[in-house]
């Protein structure tokens, strides 16, 4: 349909270009016919001259309108408004200033100027009011404010204390799957945010080539349809995204910004690059150190060295956990069920790791 609508109107532009321009080209070829044929006959050349261009340029023009729609679509409410209203002061300043432009008698000034003026301010206009939204925002929102009493001020700072804020899940915390049984025992409060770009991330891994990729992007997609049927939490999916930014990571932390909401994840870069932006962040890797049990220095346990460490006569064991133990001159233990007296204990929000020797090496000492 909208194929269509673009022949259409083109067709009608040439229609409308053959009438005004081809009477005087004829005349010049020194055609003298009447001039109602000559408009008639140049209407219907036009029409038809654009019509067969039309099959070059018509699927590009479609891609175009398309592509412009599905941004303006994806764009988050507040983008459009201010960018619209940025672009309405550019093209009003640009069009008081053509009036004294206008004013020159200079062919080339008043003719080219107005139209390098209209595009480049109307441009500026759109781009100020679209990046500088969150000012605009913060401005008016401190003008409506009203001054009241001391103690509603202070009951309106408790309340919107108890709001919980919205929680926006990234890719590899969907992925690990821990969220979903978090969120099943109530200790995450709040909606649970999905921004469409989180999606569109994991749809291109479940269908990637790569075996291990795809399994992991199906279980994450398995995760969200657990979150949003089975669970007794709040979904919503955002379907904004920020055109101007490339990077997923960096998406979440500029929504984040935008929704007052908190990061949830197990990536520990994007943690860092949230507390550098003061954004707030909740790491899954964090909750599930804090709920192990707290081994001490000087605490012994039994553990079977798997393999070897790192550095020379190192050998390695886990918990039933998975947190892993390095033990000092375990090497020679590979394979054995050991006693193990604790060293160490190195904790950080990449995951916890224990520091321990031989029990028979501590007696022997």
């Amino acid at each position: 349909m909208l194929k269509r609508i673009v022949q259409l109107f083109i067709v009608i532009t040439g229609g409308t270009i053959g009438y005004l321009y081809f009477p005087e080209l004829f005349t010049t070829m020194g055609l003298t016919w009447q001039v109602w044929i000559q408009s008639v006959l140049g209407a219907v050349l036009g029409a038809l001259i654009l019509f067969l261009l039309t099959f070059w340029v018509v699927d590009y023009i479609v891609d175009f309108i398309r592509w412009v729609e599905d941004s303006l679509v994806r764009a988050p409410v507040p983008d459009l408004l201010f960018g619209s209203l940025g672009l309405i002061v550019g093209l009003l300043i640009a069009y008081l200033i053509n009036v004294f432009v206008q004013d020159i008698q200079i062919q080339v000034i008043n003719q080219v100027v107005p139209i390098a003026l209209t595009v480049l301010l109307g441009y500026l206009g759109f781009q100020v009011g679209f990046k500088r939204k969150d000012e605009f925002l913060s401005l008016v929102s401190k003008k409506d404010r009203k001054p009241e009493d001391e103690d509603s001020q202070a009951n309106e700072k408790v309340d919107s204390s108890l709001i919980p804020k919205r929680k926006i899940l990234d890719t590899s915390v969907i992925i690990d799957g821990r969220i979903a049984d978090i969120c099943e025992t109530h200790f995450l409060e709040g909606t649970i945010v999905i921004p469409q770009f989180v999606l569109e991330e994991l749809q291109h891994i479940a269908d990637s080539s790569d075996g291990l990729k795809r399994n992991r992007g199906r279980r994450g997609l398995d995760i969200l349809n657990r979150l949003q049927k089975d669970l007794p939490v709040n979904v919503e999916i955002y379907e904004g995204d920020f055109e101007d930014i490339q990077e997923v990571d960096s998406k979440l932390v500029k929504l984040a910004k935008v929704m007052n909401g908190i990061v949830v994840t197990n990536d520990f870069n994007l943690n860092k690059v949230c507390e550098f932006q003061n954004v707030q962040v909740l790491n899954i890797n964090d909750l599930a150190n804090a709920v192990k049990p707290v081994v001490l220095p000087g605490e012994e346990m039994k553990i079977q060295v798997i393999k070897d460490g790192k550095e020379q006569n190192q050998g390695v064991a886990y918990l039933d956990d998975g947190t892993m133990i390095v033990v000092e001159e375990g090497k020679d233990y590979i394979g054995k069920t050991i006693e193990v007296v604790v060293t160490s204990v190195l904790q950080t929000s990449a995951g916890r790791m224990i520091f321990a020797k031989p029990k028979s090496l501590e007696k022997a000492l």
